[in-house]
């Protein structure tokens, strides 16, 4: 394994900043509850790389959250950004200006044809999910939307409703009208492993029935569940989902905030894999390169539908934030990034195959391309969660410079979503701290 350079302390006082959090934050702002007791401070990044006050290089697997697609620091995304500050650092979308509408088309131009596309830009995925059920629901004029078991869509008031966790729920009224289906877990899902879509076709179809008026607004998908442990959905389910929502009354959406924008590796949209078109389609996280912007793409129909409301956002379509965006689809192109996601991606899983065979805490590897997830279990025949043995191997690959997430409900599945620049030494040193962490649980 090559060493990781260290560089110059940051001169950050560690203790005060921690504390300072801790003092003037809400502590509802969580953090990931991977190190409760030794929290990581990151105070710069570069490439696909973040750095502690010490100085103390890691390779992020995280990406942020997802938000950074093109890495920390890169001079396309900072120089657009710079000369869209030197120029005019806000215009609301009341007025007209360059950058809104030429991104608008940028996007446009790698949707399917035929479409009539246009575009709403917020700023977050949150925020551009509550958009879309709203549109969805003014368009149909029904009220009752599906979303799936295992689904997250965010923590906002409408987004939350559709979430599938408890602990994405509150004690109090969510928007309503949302009920959820089984989701096609592959893995270990309700109708055991790799019992195909048949059933979960089926169950959709009971769930329209029995749990709707029968007319609904829309179901909304992630072509894989993130947070949920990133659950692929099957081949053919999603088109074939869609067939029975619109049969019902309902638009089709599909929740790209993690995987779009060529991260996926195999498609710059998650639901080309599928070989269905939704209706509307929500963005997010590294739509901006971590730049605080998301959208929804709706068929102009609908987007006309919603003019019989008044609505806008103060902050949409920020020229800044906007030329962060479409640096993002530049450099994209321009550094064949979405080559990239799919070279490491099939780089990790290769490697991940020979250490399943090693290993037998690895019980299940899935995902594409830059969004993979590795479930732990203490045994393979009952699937059983690895959780505290997850735990000690983030902090072994923690020792080892590198900064890994657990997500799904039974918090045993490593999320592996690093920028979209990552190396193949980088995989390659991952691979290897991750074999050693796998080997002192025996």
């Amino acid at each position: 394994m090559s060493a990781l350079p260290q560089t110059e302390p940051d001169r950050i006082d560690r203790d005060a900043l921690i504390a300072r959090r801790r003092r003037f934050l809400s502590p509802s702002l969580r953090t990931f509850p991977m190190f409760p007791d030794d929290p990581l401070v990151l105070v710069r990044g570069e490439g696909a790389h973040v750095f502690d006050e010490t100085g103390r290089r890691y390779l992020d697997g995280t990406a942020q959250n997802v938000c950074i697609s093109l890495g920390f620091g890169h001079p396309v995304t900072m120089r657009m950004a710079r000369q869209a500050m030197d120029a005019m650092q806000h215009c609301t979308s009341l007025f007209f200006h360059d950058a809104p509408a030429r991104y608008a088309e940028e996007l446009v131009a790698r949707m399917p044809e035929g479409g009539d596309w246009v575009v709403h830009l917020v700023n977050s995925g949150a925020e551009a999910i509550d958009l879309a059920y709203a549109m969805a629901r003014m368009h149909t004029g029904h009220f009752e939307m599906v979303s799936l078991r295992n689904a997250y869509h965010g923590l906002h008031f409408g987004a939350s409703g559709s979430a599938a966790f408890s602990s994405c729920r509150m004690p109090t009224a969510a928007m309503q009208g949302f009920v959820h289906t089984m989701h096609p877990d592959q893995y270990k899902g309700a109708f055991g492993p790799d019992a195909g879509i048949e059933p979960y076709l089926a169950e959709l179809e009971r769930t329209i029935f029995s749990s709707t008026s029968g007319r609904i607004a829309g179901m909304i998908v992630e072509p894989i569940q993130g947070f949920g442990g990133v659950v692929p959905m099957p081949p053919g389910y999603i088109a074939r989902a869609f067939e029975i929502v619109r049969a019902a009354g309902g638009l089709c959406i599909v929740d790209e905030v993690q995987t779009g924008f060529g991260r996926m590796g195999s498609h710059y949209w998650g639901f080309e894999a599928h070989g269905a078109t939704p209706d509307i389609v929500v963005l997010g996280k590294g739509m901006g390169n971590g730049f605080p912007i998301a959208g929804v793409i709706a068929r102009r129909e609908i987007a006309e539908s919603f003019t019989k409301v008044r609505f806008f956002n103060t902050f949409g379509g920020n020229p800044v934030a906007v030329a962060a965006a479409r640096s993002v689809l530049q450099v994209i192109d321009d550094e064949d990034l979405q080559e990239n996601a799919h070279a490491r991606g099939e780089q990790l899983l290769a490697g991940l195959s020979t250490l399943q065979a090693r290993h037998p805490l690895i019980g299940d590897v899935r995902g594409s391309g830059l969004i993979l997830g590795i479930e732990v279990v203490k045994d393979r025949g009952t699937r059983e969660p690895a959780v505290e043995a997850g735990d000690r191997i983030q902090k072994r690959l923690r020792a080892a410079g590198f900064i890994n997430v657990k997500g799904s409900a039974t918090r045993n599945c490593f999320r592996i979503n690093p920028p979209m620049c990552v190396t193949a030494p980088d995989c390659d040193d991952w691979l290897d701290a991750f074999d050693r962490a796998l080997a002192a649980e025996r």
